[in-house]
C-alpha cells in the first residue's frame, strides 16, 4: 500500500513537473531568431505574404525572424517536409497554401508526409478570394460565353495555373467538370509565368489572386469573368461571383496558414496563435492585406486543425472526381 502511495505521488509531481516545465518554456520562448520556410519561389505571394508576417513577428516577439524560401516539388511539397522533418521546439515554421498542404498529397503518392501526423496546426493566417481572368483576345466576356466557347472548340482553350496541385489548377479542372468542357492545363513554375504566358496570348485563361491580376485587369491586358469569394469585390465591383455565374461549386478560398513541426509544445503552440491573431488583425496589417487583396482570419489551433480537415476532404473529393493525375 505504502509503495503504491509512493508511486501514485511520483507520478501527480511528473505530471506537475512535466506542466511546470512546458510553461516555463512558453514563458521563454523564444529566445533566439525563429525561421519561416515558404515552399514557393520567393518573390511570389506567399513570400511577400511571409515577410510581411516576419517583420511583424519580429517586432513583437523582439527577435529576428527569417524567412527562408525552399521551392520545389509537387506543389511546394519539398519546403513542407523540410519543417515537418525540423524539430518541433517552434523556431522552424512554415507558412503555406492550401495545395501543398490539402491538395498535392491527394494527387501525388510521392508525398510521405500526412497533414494531421506531420504538423501542429499554429493559425490561419489569411484569406484571399480567385479571379478568373481570360486574354482579352478570347471573344468573351462572361463565364456563360466562355463555356459556350470551350464547348464550340473543345481542346483549343488552354488554362495555365502556378503548377500540378496548386489551387487554381484545380479550380480549372473543377470548372471544366462541372462546365462539361474540354481545356487544356498547362502548368508552370510559379505564377509569374503563367501570367505572362497570359498576357502574350499563349494560354487563354486562368485563376489567380486579385494582387496579381488587378494591375493587368485595370491596364485592359485580361478581363475578369468572375471572383470566387461570395461576394463581390469593391476594387473590382462589376465582376460577378461564382455563384451569380451559375458555378457554387467553384466558390473557394486561396489561404495561407502557419504550421510547425508535429510534437512542438502546446504551450509553444498557444503562444504563437495569440502572437499570430493579435499581429494579423493590428489595424497596420489589416491595412497590408488589404493591399494584397487579402483579409487575416483569426482562429485557434483547434479551429485551424478542423478547417485543415474540411480543407483536405473537399479538394480530395475534387481531385478523384474530375481524375486530377500528376503530369
Amino acid at each position: 500500500m505504502i509503495a503504491k502511495r509512493l508511486m501514485l505521488c511520483l507520478v501527480v509531481a511528473t505530471g506537475i513537473g512535466l506542466s511546470n516545465a512546458g510553461d516555463a518554456r512558453a514563458q521563454t520562448y523564444p529566445n533566439h531568431a525563429l525561421k519561416i520556410v515558404v515552399p514557393y519561389p520567393a518573390g511570389g505571394p506567399t513570400d511577400v505574404l511571409a515577410r510581411l508576417v516576419a517583420e511583424k513577428l519580429s517586432s513583437m516577439f523582439a527577435q529576428s525572424v527569417i524567412v527562408e524560401s525552399r521551392p520545389g516539388g509537387a506543389g511546394g511539397t519539398v519546403g513542407a517536409k523540410a519543417v515537418a522533418s525540423a524539430d518541433p521546439d517552434g523556431y522552424t515554421l512554415l507558412i503555406s497554401q492550401v495545395g501543398a498542404l490539402t491538395i498535392s498529397p491527394s494527387i501525388y503518392k510521392s508525398v510521405d508526409y500526412e497533414l494531421s501526423k506531420a504538423f501542429a496546426p499554429v493559425a490561419l493566417v489569411a484569406v484571399s478570394p480567385q479571379l478568373l481572368c481570360v486574354s482579352p483576345t478570347l471573344p468573351v466576356k462572361s463565364v456563360a460565353e466562355l463555356l459556350a466557347y470551350a464547348k464550340a472548340n473543345p481542346g483549343k482553350v488552354n488554362f495555365g495555373s502556378a503548377g500540378v496541385g496548386s489551387q487554381p489548377h484545380v479550380l480549372g479542372e473543377l470548372l471544366k467538370l462541372v462546365g462539361g468542357v474540354n481545356m487544356t492545363h498547362i502548368p508552370y513554375r510559379g505564377s509569374a509565368p503563367a501570367i505572362t504566358d497570359l498576357l502574350a496570348g499563349q494560354i487563354q485563361m486562368m485563376f489567380d489572386t486579385p494582387v496579381v491580376m488587378l494591375p493587368h485587369i485595370e491596364a485592359g491586358k485580361m478581363r475578369a469573368l468572375a471572383i470566387t469569394s461570395p461576394a463581390r469585390s469593391p476594387q473590382l465591383p462589376d465582376v460577378p461571383t461564382v455563384n451569380e455565374s451559375g458555378l457554387p461549386r467553384l466558390e473557394a478560398t486561396l489561404w495561407s496558414g502557419m504550421l510547425a513541426p508535429a510534437g512542438t509544445p502546446a504551450s509553444v503552440v498557444a503562444r504563437l496563435n495569440a502572437t499570430f491573431n493579435e499581429g494579423m488583425n493590428s489595424p497596420d496589417m489589416k491595412a497590408s492585406l488589404a493591399k494584397l487583396g487579402a483579409e487575416p482570419r483569426a482562429l485557434s489551433p483547434d479551429a485551424f486543425a478542423r478547417f485543415l480537415a474540411a480543407e483536405t476532404q473537399r479538394w480530395a473529393a475534387v481531385v478523384a472526381e474530375a481524375g486530377i493525375k500528376p503530369e
